[in-house]
């Protein structure tokens, strides 16, 4: 089971964006939070910006969408350069259509869940999904405490996953650091989003090795990994 690791920049800073992106280039993916001030409290960049770091990285964007219609706006994403683009289900109109035309234009399609929304009423959902993020906090802001609580919806999630034996990945974002991502990667996770745990390191590059071999000694003797 590969662990990925996916650095958040809204943790870096916004004045260095290029070299801040490729200080984390031995990552899997750079995670773009989108926020719109209306679906979330919090407004960050949009589509020019995305379309500039995708020129300055090779490490393929991670775009996650916390906006109001992303049936409308989550298409320019992918056309912006985003190998993989995440809309929240709370805010998404037709989620099967809109995660069928991401998947269309070239990329991962992805589905987040607040921490508040439970995953069983999306159990048809899954096949149609690259990937399942599962917010371990609540979206908008950066810096915030991990909630324990959702770490049994993390085991519910990959329970489902397995059932219907789906190469599904499963994200979490929130709160991700070396003193909580073991129990995500225990629970279930495989794709782990971290923002000030690796920007907030004097070396944002060995921040990222070190989460990753975390994730990677657990993965290896957790349970739902084993019977993978």
């Amino acid at each position: 089971m590969a662990v990925q690791i996916s650095p958040s920049i809204l943790s870096a800073d916004f004045s260095r964006l290029a070299e801040e992106a490729r200080a984390v280039e031995g990552a899997d993916w750079l995670h773009v939070d989108v926020m719109d001030n209306h679906f979330v409290p919090n407004l960050t960049l949009g589509v020019p910006i995305v379309e500039s770091l995708s020129r300055a990285t090779d490490t393929p964007l991670d775009c996650h969408l916390m906006i109001e219609d992303p049936d409308r706006w989550a298409p320019q994403y992918v056309e912006a350069g985003a190998g993989s683009v995440t809309f929240h289900v709370e805010a998404a109109a037709a989620p099967v259509r809109l995660a069928r035309e991401i998947r269309a234009k070239g990329a991962r399609a992805s589905m987040a869940l607040k921490p508040a929304t439970p995953i069983e009423p999306y159990e048809d959902l899954l096949p149609e999904l690259d990937m399942l993020l599962i917010m371990t906090v609540e979206p908008g802001f950066g810096g915030q405490a991990f909630l324990d609580i959702m770490l049994p919806k993390i085991r519910r999630t990959r329970e489902l996953i397995s059932k219907h034996g789906l190469e599904l990945w499963l994200q979490v974002d929130g709160g991700v650091s070396d003193a909580t991502i073991e129990r995500c990667a225990e629970a279930g996770a495989d794709v782990f989003v971290a923002g000030s745990a690796v920007y907030g390191a004097q070396d944002p590059a060995q921040a990222v090795r070190a989460l990753r071999g975390k994730a990677q000694q657990t993965i290896a003797s957790a349970p739902w990994a084993c019977n993978h």
